[in-house]
């Protein structure tokens, strides 16, 4: 049976519900504050990384992290007066800083994105959004041979879930790539993978989809949900009443709110991201980099390199920093020795950051017709699609072909 579904978040896990739910007969609007792909959607890494099975939390995170945040060289940063607030998300997310928790979370997020070049092809296809998925290869970069094999458990988890990874060093590596200088003499390549080569675009022209389907795009803030018997009835948005028979939350970062009003509490914070875009470079890597030293991807778009990651913990509120910009070109000058390019733009964004490092996918309990789908960490643009597949599935009321419950949001009661 057709249904009218509100979908709240216009990134690409909402984009991704409303194609699968229309091609399974449903009427959609998508609602966002900013409009399609202007939010975390638009300034991700742009890779499709099918095999970023592990977590940030890892054994002995617990050792490294002072350091790093005393450091400015490190990846990671902190506004301090925000650290009270956060202590208590941030015990149980370090809680998960073992090896059960890297081999429960690898085993849980598998199914999301393990396909995820296929699941964007499936996707966008027929949407006149298919030219910006590109299948590439992905590399690791590390300074020596040395440091790929202290990062060993991080490639047996990969490589135990089918992933096959291949090891250059020195001359091979610059052999694939001449770009890189000689800070780095060893990569490991993973094939199969892919890249989106403008993120903010595609988003935009998946929504566009939508549109010419029929769905409705509308601006504005979704502030409550109404239901009666427990049941959903509606949205409110902007301070109109919209009706429907079943909510969607895919608003990333901002989801937590309105998941709290249904009386589910959501261990999640904002993950600050960092991105910073070299239009015009002199130099061009031949494939999606990540420099592990750094904890950054430079990622090949069009017209310009985007160099993206960092962890910065803040809050939704608080202005960017500066020292993260400066920490990725100083990175990406060590990395491409003389690199030069015609203009630079900066962008910091949220990543929904859940305590278990899983995304909430799935029925939200007590609320019958409300579905969650956010929670991606890192991996949103990768996991995108298949997430909106299942949460079409679930609103159809098709049973899904994987076990939802690590993803179930009923699992923090």
């Amino acid at each position: 049976m057709s249904k009218t579904v509100v979908i709240v978040g216009a990134g690409i896990v909402g984009v991704s519900t409303a194609i699968w739910l229309q091609r399974a007969g449903h009427a959609v609007t998508l609602i966002d504050r900013k409009g399609p792909g202007e939010g975390t959607s638009h300034g991700n890494g742009g890779v499709l990384a099918s095999a970023a099975l592990v977590p940030v939390p890892t054994p002995g995170l617990w050792k490294r992290a002072p350091r790093m945040l005393l450091d400015p060289r490190e990846p990671l940063f902190l506004k301090w007066g925000y650290l009270p607030r956060l202590l208590p998300w941030l015990m149980r997310y370090m809680g998960e800083a073992t090896a059960e928790g890297v081999a429960k979370r690898a085993r849980a997020i598998l199914p999301i994105i393990g396909d995820s070049l296929n699941d964007h092809i499936a996707l966008s296809k027929g949407t006149g959004a298919e030219h910006f998925v590109v299948p590439s290869d992905y590399l690791y970069v590390y300074d020596t041979h040395k440091d790929y094999l202290a990062d060993g458990a991080t490639w047996q988890v990969r490589r135990d879930a089918g992933f096959d990874c291949e090891v250059m060093d020195g001359p091979a590596f610059h052999a694939y790539d001449p770009s890189f200088g000689p800070a780095y003499q060893c990569a490991v390549r993973q094939k199969d993978h892919g890249r989106i080569s403008d993120p903010g675009a595609y988003v935009k022209a998946l929504a566009a989809h939508v549109e010419t389907e029929g769905g409705r795009i509308l601006r504005g803030d979704v502030t409550d949900i109404a239901r009666e018997n427990g049941r959903v009835t509606g949205v409110r948005v902007s301070g109109e009443h919209l009706a429907c028979d079943a909510v969607v939350l895919a608003a990333g970062a901002w989801s937590a709110g309105l998941a709290r009003q249904l009386g589910v509490k959501v261990p999640m914070e904002s993950e600050r991201g960092y991105h910073l875009e070299l239009w015009e470079p002199s130099v061009m890597p031949r494939a999606p980099v990540m420099i592990a030293s750094g904890k950054f991807v430079a990622t090949p778009m069009d017209g310009r390199l985007r160099l993206a990651g960092i962890v910065e913990f803040g809050g939704l509120d608080a202005p960017a920093s500066k020292a993260p910009f400066a920490l990725l070109e100083n990175n990406i000058r060590k990395a491409i020795p003389g690199i030069t390019w015609k203009r630079r733009v900066e962008w910091m964004g949220h990543r929904p950051s859940m305590s278990d490092s899983l995304p909430m996918i799935g029925a939200v309990p007590g609320a019958q017709g409300v579905f969650a789908g956010f929670g991606h960490d890192h991996v949103g643009l990768t996991g995108g699609p298949k997430t909106g597949r299942l949460l079409a599935q679930l609103i159809s009321g098709t049973t899904p072909n994987i076990d939802l419950a690590p993803y179930s949001p009923s699992r923090f009661r």
